[in-house]
């Protein structure tokens, strides 16, 4: 990762990671994306690689993650999905030009139609979140049990009960917050 930057926050949902280049919404926002430069990092460790980003690509891409993460939050909560959220979803997954491909050792790969489109890369993660908002995936989307983060995230534990959309951030620091709330009350418990 390049210096003076967050760590990305990867998860296996193309889409929901997607969303969380943007992480404590509800608190003090952590943007993960904030160049041009930092869409080409996370694009290429997300398995998408691009030679060059334009600010008006980075402006799009930003576009989509909100409108991505404003659908799930809807979907998660039984809300009716913001039109204007499809609408970027929508025009986004039609724009590019990827395919789909079978590497040798039977994974699925993205080959874009450049090196270099931007477009491409964005029409796979849109496409991702049509399917895991549309319900097509084993799973449901979720919303992080953080009062500052309320990420949206796509959970597929066996029991659909996951409360974070990542443990070793938010789980572990509400863990962490809970522990240290008992300390006060209780003083002499640890021992």
């Amino acid at each position: 990762m390049r210096a003076g930057f967050p760590d990305f926050r990867l998860g296996k949902v193309l889409a929901t990671s997607f969303t969380g280049t943007l992480s404590e919404r509800h608190g003090v926002p952590v943007e993960r994306i904030p160049t041009p430069r930092r869409l080409i990092d996370w694009l290429t460790v997300s398995g998408l690689a691009v030679d060059s980003c334009t600010t008006a690509q980075l402006d799009l891409a930003r576009e989509l993650r909100e409108s991505i993460h404003a659908a799930a939050t809807a979907a998660a909560v039984q809300d009716a999905l913001p039109a204007s959220a499809v609408h970027v979803i929508n025009d986004c997954s039609a724009q590019g030009r990827a395919a789909a491909i079978l590497t040798a050792e039977g994974k699925r790969r993205w080959r874009l139609s450049s090196a270099s489109c931007v477009e491409d890369a964005l029409s796979v993660i849109a496409a991702d979140a049509i399917s895991i908002i549309a319900g097509e995936r084993d799973g449901k989307l979720a919303l992080c049990a953080s009062p500052t983060c309320r990420a949206a995230f796509f959970d597929a534990s066996r029991s659909r009960t996951r409360r974070w959309c990542d443990m070793n951030t938010c789980g572990n620091r509400q863990k962490k917050a809970r522990f240290h709330a008992n300390q006060r009350r209780n003083p002499g418990s640890a021992e």
